[in-house]
């Protein structure tokens, strides 16, 4: 009995202690999106690609992430120009 109650204690550790940073990374994602004024297909694939953005195990820089976010974003949207390049300086500062 008490090996299943530390087993139960333990599993529920893991499950809050593992949710946390997928809860964090929903939510930036999110306040991006929503920065970004996104709707539709583009607030998804922006989403997509948001969420499966893995920095912890890549070794990518905060600023590389979002470059290759805004890239996605850019491929998304087929720019291509002046318009990518302006689409690109107002993605990477946040505007």
């Amino acid at each position: 009995m008490k090996k299943l109650v530390l087993a139960l204690l333990l599993s529920s550790v893991c499950l809050s202690v593992s949710a946390g940073p997928q809860q964090e990374k929903m939510k930036t994602c999110n306040a991006d999106a929503s920065t970004k004024a996104l709707k539709g297909d583009e607030r998804k694939a922006f989403m997509k690609t948001c969420l499966s953005a893995d920095s912890a195990s890549s070794g990518l820089t905060a600023q590389q992430n979002k470059m290759k976010t805004c890239n996605a974003d850019a491929k998304t949207k087929a720019l291509q120009g002046d318009e990518r390049k302006a689409f690109m300086k107002s993605c990477l500062s946040g505007k």
